[in-house]
């Protein structure tokens, strides 16, 4: 395995409202003291004479190496590891900036802000002991972060559901006669106007429409589904004669030779309009049954036809509402009461959701930053061998300096040669002579 590596990773860190750049470098310490590798690291870039960042010890700690296989294993997975919990940490931090009525969340790691836990990291022994096998020691730090994932995803999903409540109960109460809660609207004087059929056969409906089409929707509501209603049959007021005759029933009959509207006509009365539009109760058969039969021994039941949907259906296509609506005088007001109520849900959620996106953040950046770490160990071990001896510093990169810290690493930590395939390599798997981890926001 070549053991070249660049990873670069997004930390979105803020320190006064500006973005922070870190880098985690490695190398090894050669059989001397530690201090000789820091000031080492310190006279490459962060001193007066390179004054490209600012630089912090950075504690890794003794971990369980196991196999070379396994560690290479561990090292090319840790990769999606990192961008999995990476990706996490987008997430809830994403989650608090839409719920923050603030310009920002104001997260923290551990109590503090992102970039001092960063700058001042300790590896939490309490909680990820270091004398675990390292693969362990990753699907226990991996695992508490995909827990972290999917509660986020319960308590989103949730928190969506009751916004569009809250959303449809608000177009509802603030909407023209077309989607707003009828029983809000109509009065009892309203309904006074209004013969309510609900029979075996008739049944009356709410339309409500456009007020710019009013006398488009009056000339026409008769005419409204005339290929639904099947007319057909022998005409018994002028021919009473020949009532129950053969021939003259069940399958015998054509019920739909003659078609027409299932409106019974003179049922339209307007109810109410506003300025947008209007609203009708009009009457309608509700439905058509046709006689069942025997053939020989064996008898057909009959079958019935529900006008209603159908009617629905050629209502749409002309732009009338169809309003599924029981009066009942004791609803009135109760959609503000439950508007009112949605609302204090709502908050509620986003208050509960907001509390634990900071509890959660913290959490999960910590994960991470332990992934960071394992990484950087597992890479020097790969790279510089056992025993394990190599020290590790945080850069703090001054702004705009990113480039010339990296330029300046590789000229005082590198050995001054350049390896022939360099250039084949993208830029996400660029080569350096030392560890380098890149935390770019």
């Amino acid at each position: 395995r070549d053991p070249r590596l660049t990873h670069a990773f997004a930390a979105a860190t803020f320190d006064g409202g500006i973005a922070m750049s870190y880098s985690i470098a490695a190398i090894s310490n050669g059989g001397g003291a530690p201090e000789q590798a820091y000031r080492k690291m310190q006279s490459a870039g962060a001193c007066p004479e390179r004054p490209f960042a600012e630089m912090f010890k950075f504690e890794v700690p003794s971990l369980m190496v196991g196999t070379l296989d396994s560690l290479m294993t561990l090292s090319d997975d840790l990769g999606k590891t990192d961008a999995i919990v990476e990706s996490i940490v987008r997430k809830v931090e994403k989650t608090a900036a839409e719920l923050s009525v603030k310009k920002g969340a104001e997260l923290t790691v551990g109590g503090v802000p992102a970039p001092r836990y960063i700058q001042q990291f300790a590896w939490d022994y309490a909680k990820y002991p270091n004398r675990r096998p390292l693969k362990e020691l990753v699907v226990l730090i991996a695992g508490g972060v995909q827990a972290i994932d999917e509660e986020l995803k319960q308590l989103g999903q949730s928190y969506a559901d009751k916004q569009a409540a809250l959303q449809d109960a608000k177009r509802k109460k603030g909407g023209n006669l077309m989607v707003a809660d009828l029983n809000d609207v109509l009065t009892a004087e309203d309904m006074s106007k209004v013969e309510v059929h609900d029979t075996e056969y008739l049944k009356t409906v709410m339309v409500a429409i456009p007020k710019a089409i009013k006398p488009q929707f009056e000339a026409n509501v008769e005419n409204l589904g005339k290929d639904i209603a099947g007319y057909g049959g022998p005409d018994w007021s002028s021919n009473p004669a020949s009532l129950g005759k053969e021939g003259q029933f069940g399958s015998q009959i054509d019920r739909h030779s003659k078609r027409g509207s299932p409106v019974v006509p003179g049922s339209l009365k307007l109810v109410k309009e506003d300025a947008d539009s209007a609203l009708y109760a009009v009457t309608i058969l509700k439905g058509q049954y046709e006689a069942g039969y025997f053939e020989g021994e064996e008898f057909t039941p009959g079958t019935k036809t529900d006008f209603l949907e159908e009617f629905a259906k050629v209502c749409r296509k002309e732009r009338y509402v169809i309003r599924e609506f029981d009066y009942d005088p004791s609803q009135s007001g109760r959609a503000a009461m439950a508007l009112e109520q949605l609302q204090v849900e709502v908050d509620g959620m986003r208050s509960g959701l907001t509390r634990w996106c900071k509890t959660h953040y913290g959490e999960a950046f910590v994960a991470w930053m332990h992934i960071k770490v394992i990484r950087v160990f597992c890479e020097s071990v790969l790279r510089y061998g056992l025993p394990v001896d190599f020290t590790a510093v945080l850069y703090k990169i001054a702004s705009g300096k990113d480039q010339a810290l990296t330029n300046a690493l590789d000229k005082a930590l590198g050995d001054g040669k350049v390896d022939s395939d360099a250039n084949d390599i993208d830029d996400d798997d660029e080569y350096h002579d030392f560890v380098l981890l890149k935390f770019d926001p």
